[in-house]
């Protein structure tokens, strides 16, 4: 098992072979056939050519609002894979190094960025300034003030920043947030997340500080944190945050393995939290409320999602998560759509606010105040 991605991949990929449910409105509304789609499509190039790079396109293939027409790579072979199989133009085809050049290309709208984390903050701010809007895998970037440096960026050339939150258009998702703002649960009391797997190859980019800013909380432990944040409705105000690592080899100075937090909010609700790269069977989030209770379990990978509440089951459509996502981006950008929750710049920068929270509060071994 060498990633997170490898991981949820067992449990998601049959979803890819599932009919991609339109969605409108709230996620419990009933299905509804809609006329063929007719408006503008969003044309993306895709940056950084990976194992979720890979599943982004193939998903993409079931858009309507959506369409690849690019890549940017720094592996020719790969470049030439993905041009026969998606008819990527050579014009389209682009490198780390010459990538600027989409300025002038009119055949391009918009490039999502899927590279390592520390990479990130450049490349969607050399995007920006070739007049591209940017769509931003999570986390935005390894913190606070790099991620704000991109959104004044984007803010600047006067284009669209949004950040890969998938689950933010996930059906069952939508259903337990509707059922939260509409109070069927009540006043809510508690939020439990739990995010992780045993991490495989020790020398994979995820566990190399210098690319990827962190380890689990950059990785997996983010569902979590956004979790907590939509599944409440609210925003940390404090958190408190331990760490224990067990394998000091894999994990080095800087690469968290394993880190518990706890999270209080401004209504007096609380979560406790967990992100780690060295226990399985973890993808669970609880919301607990005076009168009653939603949990997903499995809560954040590729589908399908299950959850229940104290009314029953959440029976809601399975979609294939990145094909709803890039269509929505595509409303997003086009026809100003607001979505549930929110999906641009500002969203990331709140995570990383409450990360860089995280690993303040587990140097100090202090509650740190969150100003999110």
């Amino acid at each position: 098992m060498n990633s997170r991605r490898d991981f949820l991949q067992k449990l998601g990929l049959s979803a890819l072979a599932l009919h991609l449910t339109p969605l409108s409105g709230w996620a419990n509304n009933p299905v509804q056939h809609e006329k063929p789609y007719d408006g503008k499509v969003l044309r993306v190039a895709i940056m950084g050519l990976g194992s979720y790079g890979t599943r982004v396109a193939e998903a993409m293939q079931s858009c309507t609002k959506a369409k690849l027409v690019g890549v940017i790579s720094g592996t020719p072979s790969k470049i030439k894979d993905w041009q026969t199989k998606y008819g990527i133009p050579a014009k389209n085809c682009y490198n780390y190094e010459n990538f600027d050049n989409i300025k002038n290309n009119p055949d391009i709208d918009a490039v999502y960025v899927i590279t390592p984390n520390a990479l990130h903050h450049d490349q969607v701010i050399r995007v920006a300034k070739a007049g591209k809007h940017a769509i931003c895998e999570k986390p935005m970037s390894v913190n606070a003030q790099q991620g704000q440096e991109m959104v004044d960026a984007c803010k600047k050339a006067n284009v669209k920043l949004l950040v890969g939150y998938r689950m933010h258009f996930e059906p069952k998702t939508l259903e337990v947030i509707r059922m939260r703002q509409s109070g069927e649960f009540g006043k809510i009391m508690f939020f439990q997340g739990q995010c992780g797997f045993p991490i495989g190859d020790p020398k994979q980019w995820r566990l190399n500080k210098q690319l990827s800013g962190g380890g689990s909380i950059m990785d997996i432990g983010i569902y979590a944190i956004n979790g907590s944040r939509y599944m409440t409705g609210e925003e940390p105000v404090w958190v408190t945050a331990q760490e224990t690592k067990t394998d000091h080899e894999k994990f080095k100075e800087g690469v968290d393995e394993t880190i518990q937090f706890q999270f209080g909010f401004p209504s007096g609700a609380v979560a406790s939290c967990l992100s780690t790269y060295n226990m399985n069977n973890l993808d669970r989030f609880f919301l607990d409320g005076e009168k009653g209770f939603a949990e997903m379990q499995p809560s954040t990978n590729y589908g399908p999602i299950k959850g229940r509440t104290h009314k029953g089951e959440l029976n809601q459509p399975v979609t294939i998560h990145q094909a709803v996502q890039m269509d929505e981006m595509a409303g997003i950008i086009f026809e100003g759509k607001q979505p549930v929750v929110p999906v641009d710049g500002e969203e990331g920068v709140r995570d990383l606010k409450i990360i860089d929270a995280i690993y303040q509060a587990v140097k100090s071994g202090q509650k740190v105040e969150i100003k999110v």
